[in-house]
């Protein structure tokens, strides 16, 4: 079986079989809160400092005063919360999430750098239209190495006339080298590219990143965390959503989402090999794989190709497969042609309202509020905006 083969398919996604089983999630009861975080934050601060004070005071209270447990200002503190400038009032006027989106001031959207897109071009279809997607890269807080590889790799034009080898309906779309275990026919890949652990699929946090279980009795608030099936929390940094287990945390699979193809571990792939979600979000896969990124014009050109014949949607011949013309970083494109884009900030009280909204419908066609929420059922709005330097 060729590495090309294993990549994504029973092997390469190692949730798919037995031979590497993870643990099974912890199921608790879904739900969603955005509620006001800066002063409930800094109650439970205090009250956590306080109490390790006082327990540090009985453990040493025969002690000197030179040896005096140190002040509670000197613990270390929690994340700084998100910047709202207001707790988001409930969806009490029945707003949709669409019209609480547009009506989002202009303070509240932030651009995309052209460094941070790529372009995709695929072969024309059947009709001769042009299809072309584009893909927003994670910021570097996470997936930093396999960031650098992609823009490496499409700095020196590598991926150009490679294919869309693999469409499996309901999962993913999964392009590549077709024949990249072949060492006599295969592309060479640049030197330089960086090597990654396992350890980079997630990112190690300074503080404890929640004080309070999304999952427990909301009474109070501290923060917008949402109950999650995957991790113990999970919640939007820097306009993405991500998962936690309070010391770390990582970019979750949701639809649209772009990854890493790799073989067993301990390798984990150098980003010429990527693959779109294209179905439900395979949240079993966060943490066993890197997510770079996120298709954000362009999914449909992905997820209505035609499947693939072989198994796990493997095309079997050259034919079947779509030849990619060209990737490449948007900043190095002519300033007229690159795209323009801005994402709603994921701190913004916009955002916690949009949401609320979608947690909360209280529209003319809901009589019935879910209350609750799956991260990948809150999509981080992103529109296109004007362009010009």
């Amino acid at each position: 079986m060729t590495r090309l083969a294993k990549v994504l398919r029973g092997e390469a996604f190692p949730a798919n079989t037995g031979a590497k089983p993870l643990p099974a999630p912890t199921m608790r009861r879904k739900g969603l809160s955005f509620w006001p975080r800066r002063a409930m934050m800094r109650a439970m601060t205090m009250t956590v400092q306080a109490l390790a004070g006082a327990v540090l005071a009985l453990a040493l209270g025969g002690c000197s005063a030179a040896t005096a447990a140190p002040p509670a200002a000197a613990a270390p503190a929690p994340p700084p919360a998100p910047a709202s400038a207001a707790a988001p009032s409930r969806n009490a006027a029945g707003l949709t999430p669409v019209e609480i989106v547009a009506a989002a001031p202009a303070s509240d959207w932030r651009a995309i750098a052209s460094s941070d897109l790529l372009v995709m071009t695929l072969a024309r279809g059947n009709a001769g239209a042009p299809r072309e997607i584009v893909i927003q890269l994670v910021p570097a807080a996470w997936s930093e190495g396999w960031t650098a590889n992609i823009r490496a790799l499409a700095s020196a034009r590598w991926y150009d006339g490679l294919a869309v080898v693999r469409v499996q309906d309901n999962y993913v779309a999964q392009w590549g080298d077709p024949d990249g275990e072949d060492e006599a026919r295969a592309k060479p890949l640049p030197e330089g590219l960086r090597t990654m652990t396992e350890a980079d699929y997630v990112r190690q946090l300074d503080a404890v990143a929640m004080l309070t279980d999304p999952c427990g009795p909301q009474k109070g608030a501290s923060a917008r965390w949402l109950c999650d099936s995957y991790a113990h929390g999970a919640t939007f940094r820097q306009g993405w959503p991500v998962a936690t287990d309070g010391v770390r945390d990582w970019p979750v699979h949701c639809y649209a989402s772009v990854g890493v193809g790799r073989n067993y571990a301990p390798d984990t792939g150098t980003g010429g090999e990527l693959y779109a979600v294209i179905g439900h979000a395979p949240r079993q896969l966060d943490r066993n794989i890197a997510v770079v990124g996120r298709v954000i014009r362009g999914i449909e050109h992905l997820s209505s190709l035609p499947r693939g014949t072989g198994e796990l949607g493997f095309y079997e011949t050259a034919a079947e497969r779509t030849a990619i013309v060209s990737i490449r970083l948007a900043s190095e494109l002519p300033a007229a042609e690159r795209p323009r884009f801005e994402y709603l900030d994921t701190d913004s009280v916009s955002f916690a309202r949009y949401g609320e909204a979608r947690a909360h419908r209280r529209d003319r066609f809901y009589g019935v509020p879910a209350g609750g929420v799956d991260v990948c059922n809150v999509p981080v709005p992103v529109r296109a905006a004007a362009k010009g330097e």
